[in-house]
């Protein structure tokens, strides 16, 4: 007899409070459902209760495929045969998995020369048709928007709707995770579509009797693409957090109103600040996620020194990619391996002292 088991999927899981019917198809590839773990390194830096939301653990690695079921389920019910998104990677994975399960043709736009290399393969391997975009991600989402006016097919980016009502079920498991919201909530900011989301989902966890409370919401976005701190459109964003490297945010609006109906904040971390994170939650946690993953715990850290973390609270992080997403940067920012000859006394020499 085997143990018992959630829901595969988050419409078998959350379909009551998700837009379905009986005519939307149960798609899954098993996402949601991520585990919650505590983080005691950065617990005891802050002293407040640390935990980190790992959405690397999704499908294809990484937090957009909490929503893409969602969005792809819906395209199939409307009776879509195709899907088109721009991406700065994480997007278009999930989007040629899913289109992939669900037999729909699947056109991606990528910003040339910026993906990273995991995040490509994966939506070549997958079947997508890739198109690099001789321009940023901001113009691949205006060619998209222009492409969704005059051909039939269904635009899976978070502008979609569907997308933000299935990324709202992290809100969720956060709420059912702690049995209750944290009083903080830390996560990255790039098209803002998912601190949309996560305000979306702990407003309804309250309203459903999953909480009885709701948390303060901290998104930053990296210092050299953050248009909702400058209050301006980037128009050449850089940093190498290249999941977040976006000037024009779709759902800038509404990460303003999650923001100032939880007095939070919308801040930015340097990249410097972004790979110290990264490399710390890494080395104190063992938790590998990509570059972008890390803006939030930059975040805390910066709010932390700021004196914004009251002692005590309870602080929950999304981590939103995988580290695999990114190898290239991982590489580049950690030590080469030794190379040995193959007798022991090479390796001794080279281990040195051990602890």
């Amino acid at each position: 007899m085997g143990l018992p088991r959630r829901p595969l999927g988050l419409i078998a899981r959350y379909g009551k409070y998700l837009p379905v019917s009986e005519k939307t198809p149960g798609l899954t590839l098993g996402e949601g459902s991520t585990p919650l773990v505590p983080a005691p390194y950065f617990s005891a830096l802050v002293g407040a209760d640390v935990h980190l939301k790992l959405e690397g653990l999704n499908p294809t690695g990484s937090f957009k495929d909490r929503g893409m079921f969602l969005a792809m389920a819906k395209a199939v019910e409307s009776g879509s045969r195709a899907v088109v998104c721009a991406s700065t990677g994480n997007t278009s994975a999930s989007a040629a998995a899913y289109a992939a399960k669900a037999g729909l043709a699947c056109y991606v736009l990528v910003p040339d020369g910026n993906i990273a290399m995991g995040k490509l393969a994966q939506a070549c391997v997958l079947g997508a048709r890739v198109f690099a975009v001789d321009g940023n991600f901001d113009e691949a989402l205006d060619l998209v928007r222009e492409l969704g006016e005059k051909r039939r097919v269904t635009i899976v980016n978070s502008i979609n709707p569907y997308r933000i009502e299935g990324q709202k079920t992290a809100g969720f498991e956060l709420c059912e995770d702690l049995g209750d919201a944290p009083d903080f909530h830390f996560l990255p900011v790039g098209n803002a579509g998912n601190i949309t989301a996560y305000w979306k989902g702990f407003n309804e966890a309250r309203t459903h009797g999953m909480s009885t409370r709701l948390p303060r919401m901290f998104g930053y976005q990296a210092a050299g693409a953050s248009p909702i701190v400058l209050g301006a459109r980037v128009l050449k964003p850089m940093t190498l957090a290249t999941a977040i490297k976006i000037g024009n945010p779709a759902s800038w609006k509404t990460a303003l109103s999650a923001r100032d109906e939880s007095g939070g904040e919308i801040d930015s971390v340097t990249d410097d600040e972004i790979v110290g994170a990264y490399q710390l939650l890494a080395a104190k946690e063992g938790v590998f996620c990509e570059p972008a993953s890390a803006a939030g715990v930059a975040g805390l850290l910066k709010a932390f020194r700021a004196g914004k973390v009251p002692r005590g609270a309870v602080i929950t992080c999304t981590l939103t990619g995988n580290g695999l997403k990114d190898p290239d940067i991982a590489i580049k920012h950690s030590p080469l391996p030794v190379k040995v000859k193959a007798t022991y006394a090479s390796l001794e020499a080279a281990i040195g002292e051990m602890p």
